[in-house]
């Protein structure tokens, strides 16, 4: 409420009116969160009642009160009241001493606290009552209604309410606006008494007056927060991402090493409970009206031979503790995933697969990033927020003029770090996480051998006690508790063992060693033996429980992102394999790929393991086993087993003839389709299918032309033969280019290229196919036959060039010797014999060309 009277309201007769304000008698409130004022709230009528008794026994000046208004929220009380008098100032000074030693005569002025520590002041100015959200502060805000009120002025004035700490001078305000000052008290009570007395007191200087307005301010202004953040960037911002790295580090790293973990121990596969193993055993097997999907047959044991030393180098390499990687390579289609598979399946170890052609198979580095997270089971994973970074890039440099390079990027992944770091963060998490799936693993491990031992132990004394029963030497000791103690207990015969030349206890040693030996015992029983047996059991233990990390199609072709990612892979296999956290397996089509292991493992060899096509042989004995396995008849005719043999022994060939054959495709049949489809897909990977797709590859079509002409008519090539004739002239990286595209295998020997053969079995016939195809063959020739002529031309005219050099060299030269010939005269020979040798390439080189335009001509 707001009063317009005067501070001094002139009653009838001498009579007056004034207010007064007693403070503390509330709790102040000093915000909305404050729950001190419902005290108040329930103490209001007491307190009120009290307090007009204690101030009615004061009469001077005929003293009487009309009102007590109660304002919880400043804390204290307005007195309306009335006297008579006619010196208003002494008497009102009369008023309040006499009030103040009643109340202390009385032991204070009642209050909500029961202190009795309330004080009487005089309202100078007008009493304000209002409800709004304007809670007490020890700052009190003073506007001028009038000319700027003096600084000490100011002080005089408000100083009786208490302790001021500060008084702020008007500062320039727009027009229309009050200029102020802020007055900070010691203490938030004196400025609500300084708030409540002295609003709307009108102070004179100098014949001008000036009306004062009173209202608390706020220790931290509106939005000074926000205009402290966004004015001090430099500052804010590396706390900011800080704490979110802190946050990070101490909540999302370890929820995602979990998350991993789960993965690996199957913690979140409902197909690995119990309940969900006997639900499906017993309701879903039982109606299903289909049966179970037949487990694909690894092509495995005695049928595909040319397995067995590579599954067993890879089961001797999972034996042992790892100290290198183990690099199974080999060509697309080659069994090699399936074979990782079973082995993985028949230890029973735990597996993580990372799946590179999956990975390059993303076009962005935000979802390379979720791929990988995906297949590690690295949960959460905020990859939206590398969308973010053009913008904070963009508010930094507004901000602070540059961009905003002072954020960790290893603190928080996904956020201003380059896709290197992300992906570092992601394997080195779920490194943590493998070394803790290798603890759980061998602790598990340890208590089932604890319980094994126990079991032992328990067993072992049942038979010591029935020899002992058989011996006559048992004896219970609850006997004890009928026969009694003492010597009423020699009637029985106790828990030791008797001592003596006694003949029916003397060979109870040798029963119990006989029952010993009878169940297995053996006779090595040292400590010496059992301590070797245990740690050799710890060994073994320590190798079963590491995971197994297998990362496959390894420099898989295609992603533009590929290198980061193989490098990245690498390096984490190689610290995976140093600390023996895990056994890594890197399987890969090229062994040409090593060449990033190796540089990630410079002190430590690579551990090769190569597989190989099958035979003929063996590959008809597979198609024959898998053709009766699908009820298909397996006895093949003479023509058959001969249409297999030119298919080859690749897996995947030798799999999609026995679907098409399943079908119903005649095998020959089948076998014609497989070579034609052969035939489109090489000409496409090996010479493109225009010029301009030509130009791409790595290769001309001259190189893969030269290869294949000579491996349709040879089965292999040498490999530096043809490293060395034209048209490769010494370069291998066509060479190289190729074997990567997988139209040739290059095989080595003692550590170096030795022959070439085709990429796949198949191709052999598909060369062929090629090679016979008139048109086709007509056409490269040509190709090959022009560049071979464009390089003899070039070769004679360096020739004669340098014949026209030696021509004016023999001029000046002189043999002093008549039977010696000149340099010159032998080099021009030299030369000469060059160049008719070129000459004669290049005449027959177009005789060839003239031949092949023929063929081209009927377009046969």
């Amino acid at each position: 409420m707001y009063s317009k009277t005067a501070s001094t309201s002139k009653l009838d007769g001498d009579s007056q009116e004034r207010w007064l304000f007693i403070d503390s008698v509330f709790p102040i409130r000093l915000g909305i969160w404050d729950l001190r004022h419902y005290i108040g709230i329930l103490r209001e009528e007491t307190l009120l009642e009290r307090l007009h008794e204690r101030l009615e026994t004061v009469k001077a000046h005929d003293f009487h009160i009309r009102e007590l208004q109660p304002y919880q929220k400043d804390g204290g009380v307005f007195v309306r009241f009335t006297y008579t008098a006619r010196d208003n100032q002494n008497a009102l000074e009369t008023l309040q001493t006499d009030l103040q030693l009643e109340a202390t005569k009385h032991g204070g002025l009642p209050s909500w606290s029961g202190l009795n520590d309330c004080n009487i002041w005089l309202v100078k100015g007008e009493p304000f009552l209002e409800d709004m959200y304007r809670y007490p502060s020890g700052i009190v805000h003073v506007s001028f209604q009038g000319p700027d009120v003096p600084e000490e002025a100011l002080y005089s004035l408000f100083r009786p309410c208490g302790r001021i700490l500060n008084i702020t001078s008007p500062i320039p305000v727009p027009a229309g606006t009050l200029r102020s000052s802020d007055i900070l008290f010691h203490r938030v009570r004196s400025a609500t008494v300084a708030r409540n007395t002295i609003h709307g007191y009108t102070f004179s200087n100098g014949g001008g007056t000036t009306r004062l307005r009173t209202v608390y301010q706020r220790p931290i202004q509106a939005h000074a927060i926000r205009d402290w953040l966004t004015s001090h960037p430099r500052i804010v911002l590396p706390i900011i991402f800080f704490l979110l790295g802190t946050l990070t580090y101490t909540i999302f790293d370890p929820i995602r090493v979990l998350s991993v973990e789960g993965k690996m121990l199957n913690w979140f596969d409902y197909r690995e409970y119990k309940l969900y193993k006997w639900f499906r055993a017993n309701a879903l097997d039982r109606f299903s009206l289909t049966s179970l999907a037949r487990e694909d047959v690894s092509p495995q044991g005695d049928i595909w031979k040319e397995r067995k030393d590579a599954e067993c180098a890879v089961r001797s390499y999972l034996s042992d503790l790892p100290t290198t990687v183990a690099f199974v390579h080999g060509p697309q289609g080659s069994g090699k995933s399936r074979m990782l598979e079973a082995i993985i399946r028949d230890t029973g170890r735990k597996a993580l697969v990372i799946d590179c052609a999956e990975l390059n198979r993303a076009t962005s580095d935000t979802r390379l990033v979720s791929a990988l997270a995906h297949q590690a089971g690295y949960r959460p994973n905020f990859t939206f927020l590398n969308s973010v970074n053009n913008m904070v890039d963009i508010a930094t440099v507004g901000l602070i003029g540059q961009k905003g390079d002072f954020i960790d990027s290893s603190s928080l992944p996904g956020f201003k770090s380059s896709l290197e770091d992300q992906l570092k963060q992601i394997l080195e998490v779920t490194g943590t996480a493998l070394k803790k799936v290798n603890h759980s693993l061998r602790t598990s491990a340890q208590r089932a051998v604890k319980a094994a031992q126990e079991a032992e132990a328990r067993q072992t004394e049942e038979m010591r006690t029935r020899a002992r029963i058989r011996a006559g030497t048992w004896h219970d000791p609850r006997l004890d508790c009928i026969a009694g103690n003492g010597i009423i207990c020699e009637l029985g015969v106790g828990d030791e063992l008797l001592e003596g030349d006694d003949n029916g206890f003397a060979s109870f040693d040798a029963m119990e060693k006989i029952v010993v030996n009878s169940s297995g015992g053996g006779e090595k029983t040292s400590e010496e033996l059992v301590r070797q047996q245990r740690r050799h059991a710890e060994d073994v233990q320590a190798v079963r429980t590491l995971p197994i990390v297998v990362i496959k199609h390894y420099a898989a072709r295609g992603g533009i992102y590929k290198d980061e990612l193989l490098a990245v892979l690498a390096h984490w296999a190689a610290s995976l394999a140093e600390n023996q956290i895990a056994h890594v397996i890197v399987v890969s089509d090229n062994r040409e790929n090593a060449k990033l292991l190796a540089r990630a493992l410079p002190s430590k060899p690579l551990n090769s393991i190569a597989l190989y096509d099958a035979d003929a042989p063996t590959a008809l004995s597979f198609v024959r086993r898998r053709l009766h396995d699908a009820g298909t008849t397996s006895d093949l005719t003479p023509a058959q087993n001969k249409a297999i043999e030119r298919l080859g022994g690749r897996t995947s060939d030798l799999e999609r003839l026995i679907h098409k054959a399943c079908s119903g495709q005649d095998i020959q049949e089948a076998v014609e389709d497989i070579i034609t489809s052969g035939v489109g897909e090489l000409r496409k990977k090996a010479f493109g299918e225009d010029i301009d797709d030509a130009k791409s590859l790595l290769w001309s079509r001259e190189h893969a032309w030269t290869v294949l002409k000579q491996l349709a008519r040879k089965a292999e090539l040498p490999y530096y033969e043809v490293l060395l004739d034209a048209p490769f002239k010494g370069d291998e990286l066509p060479l190289r280019a190729m074997e990567h595209a997988e139209i040739i295998s290059i095989s080595t020997q003692h550590g170096r290229p030795s022959t070439i053969r085709p990429g796949k079995p198949v191709f052999k016939c598909v060369f062929e196919r090629l090679v016979n195809d008139p048109v086709f063959q007509a056409t490269q020739d040509i190709a090959l036959n022009e560049k071979i002529i464009s390089s003899a031309e070039s070769t004679i005219r360096t020739c004669e060039s340098e014949l026209s050099t030696l021509q004016d060299l023999s001029k000046a030269e002189r043999s002093f010797w008549w039977f010696r010939r000149r340099a010159t005269s032998e080099r021009k020979e030299y030369l000469l014999k060059k160049m008719r040798s070129a000459q004669t390439k290049i005449q027959t080189l177009e005789k060839r060309n003239v031949e092949l335009k023929r063929v081209l001509a009927k377009g046969v």
